[in-house]
C-alpha cells in the first residue's frame, strides 16, 4: 500500500462506522452506530432489540469490520496477527437464513473485501483468518478448541436460546484481542444475555423501535427496518392509554404522537426490546411461549399420523369475527383453521371443516356447545359422528385438579385454561410445541387468574379480557377446549372405535 492507502486504512481502524459507510456502503441509525462503536473498543457487547431493529445486520457489520481491521501483515505478506470470528445460533437455520444472508449482502455490496464466500464462512488464503457460521450444539463442544488467536470474536444472535454451557465454552476463548457481542429479542427474563444486560461486564444497548428512523420520519428511508405503520397498529392494540399523572419511564410508559401509554408484555418485547414484566395473576408468562414456538421452528416432523389428533373448537357467532379450530397432535399443535364469519353465523360450514378431520382415524373434536357451538355439535351428531364431544366450559370441574394435585377449580373454564398453563410450563416436562401466531400469544399473556375466598382457581370474566385486546380469546379457547376430559364411560365406549 502507498501512504494515501496507509492513511485510509488507518482511519478505518480508528473508526469502524467510517468503514462500514465507506467500504460496505451500509446505512446505520444513530443507535446502530453506538453498537458498532462500542463492538470497536469493549470486549463484550449485549444488544437488546425491538423487532424488525436490524440487529442481524449491525451484527454482520460489526464482524466484517473485526476481520478486516485487526488482522495484521509484515511487509512480505506473511500472517503475523491472525483473526478468527465464529457466528453461532440456536439453530443451523438461524444461522443460514438470518446472519448468513446479512455478511453475504454486505461482503457482496462492497465488492473488493479479500476472501470468498464458501457456504456460510468467509474464507482466506491464509487458514488462520476466517470467518465461520455453525449452530451452537452443547453436544460438540470440540466446535469451539480451534478459536485460539491474536484476534477471537464471537457473534451470537438469539442469544436467549442459547445455553450456559455453550456461553462457558465461548467465554473460555475471550483472551487476546477479543470480543463477544450477543443480541436478542428480550423473550427471556433469566439466563446468560438476560444477565448481560445487568451486568458491568457488558457494554448493553436497546434498540427500541419507536427510535427507529422509518418510524420517527414516517416514511421508509431504511429497507427493512420496523416502519410507523406497524409501531402505530401495534401501539392502539398492545397498549393502553394512561394520563401524565400515571406515567412512569422506567416501567416502560412512554409518549407516542399526542398519547401516553403504557405497554403489555408483547409490546415491551417486540417494540420496546424490554424484558416482559410479567405478574403473577397472569395465566401463562410470554418466555412459556416463545419457548413452544421454538420448539416447533425445530421440529423435523412435526406428527405421525398414528398419534391421534385433537380437535379444539370455538365457534363465531353474529357478533364475533371468525371461528377457529385448533389441530393437536398430543404436545405438537400443528396449526389454527379459522373461517371469517362476515357476522353471520355459518354453523354448517364449520360443521363440514370438523368432520372432514374426523374421519380419519384417531381423531376427535371437543366442541363448546354453549352458545353458538351448539348447532355444530348438532349437526356432527346428525351425520353419526360419534367422535364429536360437546365440551360445556360452564360444567363443575369438581373431579379434577392441576398437575400437582393441589389446585381445584371454580368450573370447567378454569380448568381447561390451567391445563394450557400446565402444558406449557417449562418444569413440566411435554415440550410442547405451537407455531408463532401474534394473536394466539396476545390472548394467552394477557388472561388473568385469581383463587376465590375457597381457594378455587377462577379465570377473569371473558368480557374482562375482551375490554382489554378489543376483540374474544378465540384462539386460546380453541386450545383449551383441546384439553377437555372424557369422563363419562358412554363417551369412552363411544369413541373406541374412532381411537383404534
Amino acid at each position: 500500500m502507498n501512504n494515501d492507502e496507509i492513511k485510509l486504512y488507518e482511519s478505518w481502524q480508528s473508526d469502524w462506522n467510517k468503514f462500514v459507510r465507506d467500504v460496505l456502503k451500509a446505512r446505520l441509525d444513530r443507535e446502530q452506530k453506538a453498537i458498532v462503536a462500542s463492538v470497536q473498543t469493549n470486549p463484550r457487547t449485549a444488544v437488546a432489540s425491538g423487532t424488525a431493529r436490524g440487529k442481524d445486520f449491525v451484527a454482520a457489520c460489526c464482524a466484517l469490520c473485526f476481520m478486516y481491521l485487526t488482522v495484521k501483515f509484515d511487509k512480505k505478506a506473511n500472517l503475523i496477527s491472525n483473526t478468527k470470528i465464529a457466528l453461532t445460533a440456536p439453530t443451523g437455520r438461524q444461522v443460514k437464513n438470518i446472519m448468513t444472508p446479512e455478511i453475504r449482502r454486505l461482503f457482496r455490496q462492497a465488492k473488493h473485501l479479500y476472501g470468498r464466500l464458501v457456504a456460510d464462512d468467509i474464507r482466506t488464503d491464509y487458514e488462520e483468518w476466517f470467518l465461520t457460521g455453525f449452530k451452537a450444539d452443547d453436544n460438540t463442544p470440540e466446535v469451539w478448541s480451534g478459536f485460539h488467536a491474536v484476534n477471537t470474536m464471537f457473534v451470537v444472535t438469539e442469544a436467549t436460546g442459547i445455553s450456559e454451557k455453550t456461553f462457558e465454552a465461548i467465554e473460555g476463548n475471550l483472551h487476546g484481542n477479543s470480543r463477544l457481542l450477543i443480541v436478542f429479542n428480550p423473550n427471556h427474563t433469566t439466563g446468560y444475555a438476560a444477565n448481560a444486560m445487568k451486568s458491568d461486564r457488558f457494554s448493553h444497548f436497546r434498540l427500541n423501535s419507536l427510535n427507529a428512523e422509518n418510524v420517527v420520519k414516517k416514511q421508509i428511508t431504511i429497507p427493512g427496518q420496523v416502519d410507523y405503520e406497524w409501531i402505530k397498529d401495534k401501539v392502539e392494540n398492545w397498549c393502553s392509554k394512561i394520563t401524565l399523572h400515571d406515567f412512569n419511564e422506567g416501567e416502560g410508559d412512554f409518549k407516542f404522537e399526542n398519547g401516553i401509554y403504557r405497554p403489555n408484555d408483547l409490546f415491551r418485547v417486540k417494540a420496546l426490546g424490554m424484558f416482559p414484566k410479567v405478574s403473577e395473576d397472569v395465566l401463562i408468562p410470554y418466555e412459556w411461549i416463545e419457548l413452544a414456538n421454538r420448539r416447533y421452528d425445530e421440529l423435523e416432523e412435526k406428527f405421525s399420523k398414528h398419534v391421534t389428533l385433537t380437535l379444539g373448537v370455538d365457534v363465531a357467532g353474529m357478533g364475533r369475527d371468525s371461528s377457529v379450530i385448533c389441530h393437536r397432535y398430543e404436545n405438537v399443535v400443528d396449526k389454527f383453521t379459522t373461517h371469517q364469519s362476515g357476522g353471520v353465523a355459518d354453523h354448517m360450514f364449520i360443521a363440514g371443516l370438523v368432520s372432514n378431520e374426523l374421519k380419519r382415524p384417531r381423531s376427535y373434536a371437543f366442541i363448546d356447545t354453549i352458545g353458538e357451538g351448539a348447532g355444530v355439535y348438532s349437526r356432527l351428531r346428525e351425520l353419526n359422528y360419534l367422535n364429536a364431544v360437546s365440551c360445556k366450559v360452564s360444567e363443575s370441574a369438581r373431579a379434577y385438579t392441576d398437575i400437582t394435585r393441589q389446585y381445584q377449580f371454580a368450573n370447567m373454564r378454569a380448568y381447561l385454561h390451567w391445563c394450557v398453563r400446565d402444558w406449557l410450563n417449562p418444569k413440566n416436562n411435554f415440550n410442547p410445541c405451537l407455531p408463532k401466531n401474534d394473536k394466539l400469544l396476545q390472548e394467552a399473556t394477557e388472561i388473568k387468574w385469581k383463587f376465590q375466598s375457597d381457594g378455587k382457581i377462577i379465570i377473569e370474566p371473558k368480557e374482562e379480557l375482551k375490554k382489554r385486546i378489543g376483540r374474544s380469546p378465540d384462539y386460546f379457547d380453541a386450545l383449551a377446549n383441546s384439553f377437555y376430559p372424557v369422563r363419562k364411560q358412554t363417551d369412552l365406549r363411544r369413541l373406541a372405535s374412532f381411537m383404534q
